[in-house]
């Protein structure tokens, strides 16, 4: 899926397998950060039709360790805008399959007004090509600052992400905070690509920042909060 987009990318090494952890996760156990850079597409960017977004998740030393894909229909993409469902398809440096994300379409959601009680949130599953469970994140009922709720496999709230007041290109960090939001333990953070490249793209780039010993299956769940950022927040910009 991959060879031609990322064949002069420097790769990580691929570390040895861990009881206990789904294939191809291994890598998240050695990293702290993640970046996740959206690559530009060039119809996009001089046409404004949307494609299918695709992504290099590298290490802080900018070795890419995944490759990721989004799967969405073109009626989809072109009508629904940021609101649309997709699957998020990613792969190791031997295009082997490791995760997924997935989000379903529904009509009117994505209030965070209402968003418990109307159940009206946006919600990303995060999962292993098998189908195993590894948790979700779900979007949080708040009318000012976003919020969302980081699920383990078994239902469980392990984890709050918080935003800013205000969400834009210079100002979006989300903190990672502990359940009892006492504590912020690491960010997830929208980081800004020049005045050129806001304006003429949706190629977006994160930072995802925790704990080194965080369970990699939380870590997962992170990246997929990052993608729903994503889609909520900076997707919208040539669909308007």
């Amino acid at each position: 899926m991959q060879a031609e987009n990322t064949k002069y990318s420097e790769w990580m090494q691929k570390p040895q397998a861990i009881s206990g952890c789904p294939p191809g996760l291994e890598y998240l156990s050695q990293i702290d950060q993640i970046l996740v850079c959206q690559k530009k597409e060039c119809l996009e960017i001089f046409t404004g039709w949307e494609q299918r977004n695709r992504f290099e998740i590298r290490n802080s030393l900018n070795q890419m360790f995944f490759f990721a894909q989004e799967e969405s229909t073109c009626l989809m993409r072109q009508c629904c805008g940021p609101n649309r469902g997709f699957i998020i398809h990613v792969t190791d440096n031997n295009g082997v399959e490791v995760l997924r994300f997935r989000r379903e379409f529904f009509c009117c959601v994505g209030e965070s007004c209402c968003a418990d009680s109307c159940n009206c949130a946006f919600e990303v599953f995060v999962e292993t090509p098998s189908g195993e469970n590894l948790g979700k994140v779900r979007q949080g009922q708040s009318c000012i600052i976003p919020e969302y709720r980081i699920i383990d496999g078994q239902g469980n709230q392990v984890l709050h992400l918080q935003g800013p007041y205000c969400v834009c290109d210079c100002c979006a960090d989300f903190e990672i905070q502990t359940l009892d939001r006492s504590q912020t333990i690491g960010v997830i953070k929208k980081k800004w690509r020049g005045l050129a490249s806001e304006m003429f793209t949706d190629a977006d780039t994160f930072s995802i920042n925790f704990p080194m010993d965080l369970d990699v299956k939380i870590k997962a769940v992170l990246m997929g909060a990052a993608f729903l950022i994503d889609f909520m927040f900076f997707e919208k910009q040539n669909n308007n």
